[in-house]
């Protein structure tokens, strides 16, 4: 295969690599909820207002179908364009800062509006934004794929980011609403499975078209591939998918959303541009400012919600035990995989000189034993309870250990599939803890902010992927760059987050559902009523 597979090979290309290559394995999961998450059920009912007790039911199999798109395309287009990088390059003779915002720009615009994207939902009706983002997802994906000019496609891929930002959020919203009990468990679990698809589709399927040159197209078709599911899915969604929202539209919170933003930008653009660009003085300007925009954010929804008007993220979410233990827990854990994810890419392709779609199959073991437990986490919280997750941190604390063995004993005669029983246990722990985690950390929410809770957790799941590449990321370019060597550099790394998997385990004691074995004889009752 030519150099076109070979995405990272340049250290200086890591830093754009990494948001991408961690995001979309994280983003995979993002909304593979549990059963955890039926939580609502039984206590919705008597807590949103009485107009959501009439809003359609319906989810169907066709519907389902045609919003887990709405989460396949964002997910894959993480990872395709890792692949194509090198052909862009040549193509569009981009500077190496417009080839790392082709793809940090799509990461950070994705996470900057997700809040605002889940609460327009919840006010103006999911159907409708679902619609509005999935339209201008496939415009932006057309404009992409046509793009005369490097600048060209990083404003296309900000448009691209910011149109998923509208439609991801309004599919889990969307199964809360409009789906209960059983079908809701096994829509979840559908949701898990594309996920896992789209993990290893998007590296396997971008080194496929760009290696295979459609009509001399060259790297354009991963994003022309777009248009065409894009425009059925239009077609399918205004047929099949139902309309749900809780309560009238409810003003926008401009302050709010404004002040988020500024937290979100002035915290994401330095941790995935800083280390390459070699920490200029208007990167650490930035992270000074993001503390204090958090700060003012804080105060401001605290008023707005304090003088009864809406605020774009209700601070009473946090009141929600299950919210905030969970979103504690999210934060190592979600840092520890984005580390993971990075260090991986540079070991298979520098260390192992293999090629990004290689690096891609290696991944298989890990996306297929995630997939398989993903499937199994409704069954096993009902009956387990929260104890699931502590058996999954632990599990991929082995899963980890085993990687560094295989590592250690067998540095540098190596191919990326001898690593795969490791990657296979570190993935099957992943899946224990990823999917129920969501669905705990969203139990206690109500239905009529299922939205901005969804928002506010996924946008701190992406944050802490940009933090752990930005820490340990770096620590392991430093170690692998100071003479100490890619795989001592990457033995390290895996040390720590060995560590950050045992302690993730400890915490899980802290979340509802800890004692919880009586689910199994009532999956509808909440979790975390239960704890």
């Amino acid at each position: 295969m030519p150099s076109t597979g070979n995405a990272t090979q340049s250290p200086a290309l890591a830093p754009a690599l990494a948001p991408a290559l961690a995001l979309a394995r994280a983003s995979t999961v993002q909304a593979s909820t549990v059963q955890a998450s039926t939580v609502q059920a039984s206590t919705v009912q008597a807590s949103t207002p009485r107009h959501a007790a009439h809003e359609p039911q319906s989810l169907t199999a066709a519907g389902l179908a045609v919003i887990l798109v709405g989460v396949l395309l964002p997910m894959i287009d993480f990872f395709i364009v890792n692949v194509a990088l090198p052909t862009i390059d040549r193509d569009l003779h981009a500077s190496q800062p417009l080839l790392e915002l082709v793809v940090s720009g799509y990461a950070t615009a994705y996470a900057l509006l997700l809040v605002l994207g889940g609460r327009l939902g919840d006010s103006i009706g999911r159907k409708r934004l679902f619609l509005i983002g999935m339209a201008a997802f496939t415009l932006t994906s057309l404009a992409c794929g046509l793009a005369p000019t490097a600048d060209f496609l990083v404003i296309g891929r900000v448009a691209q980011g910011a149109s998923a930002a509208l439609m991801v959020p309004q599919v889990l919203a969307t199964i809360q609403a409009a789906t209960t009990g059983e079908r809701r468990t096994r829509a979840l679990a559908r949701y898990g499975a594309t996920g896992g698809l789209a993990a290893v589709l998007g590296q396997v399927l971008g080194g496929v078209l760009v290696s295979a040159n459609i009509d001399n197209l060259g790297w354009r078709p991963i994003f022309l591939v777009n248009v065409p599911i894009g425009l059925a899915g239009l077609v399918l969604a205004r047929r099949f998918v139902p309309d749900t929202r809780h309560g009238a539209p409810a003003p926008i919170d401009g302050v709010g959303t404004a002040l988020l933003g500024l937290t979100v930008l002035t915290l994401l653009v330095p941790l995935t541009e800083g280390r390459s660009l070699r920490w200029p003085a208007w990167t650490i300007a930035m992270l000074v400012i993001a503390p204090l925009a958090a700060i003012a954010f804080a105060w401001y929804e605290a008023r707005a919600e304090r003088t009864g008007t809406t605020p774009l993220v209700p601070p009473s979410l946090l009141q929600h035990r299950s919210m905030r233990r969970g979103l504690i827990l999210a934060l190592p854990f979600f840092a520890g995989f984005g580390a993971f994810m990075f260090c991986y890419a540079l070991l298979a392709q520098e260390g192992l000189h293999a090629s990004a779609l290689t690096a891609g199959l290696g991944l298989v073991p890990m996306a297929a034993a995630f997939l398989l437990a993903s499937l199994w986490t409704s069954r096993l919280l009902a009956r387990f309870g929260a104890r699931v997750l502590a058996a999954g941190g632990l599990l991929q604390a082995a899963g980890l250990i085993v990687l560094g063995l295989t590592v250690y004993l067998g540095w540098p005669h190596l191919t990326v599939f001898d690593l795969a029983p490791g990657l296979a246990v570190a993935g099957l722990g992943q899946g224990l803890v990823m999917s129920p985690l969501f669905g705990i950390v969203l139990s206690e929410v109500p239905a009529a902010v299922a939205g901005a809770g969804s928002g506010v957790l996924t946008t701190t799941q992406q944050t802490a992927l940009a933090l752990g590449v930005a820490t340990l990321g770096s620590l392991f370019l430093a170690l692998a760059g100071d003479g100490t060597g890619i795989g001592t550099a990457f033995l390290v790394v895996l040390a720590i987050q060995v560590a950050v998997a045992v302690g993730v385990a400890a915490g899980a004691r802290g979340l509802p559902g800890w004692r919880r074995p009586a689910l199994a004889a009532s999956p509808e009752l909440a979790v975390a009523g239960h704890s």
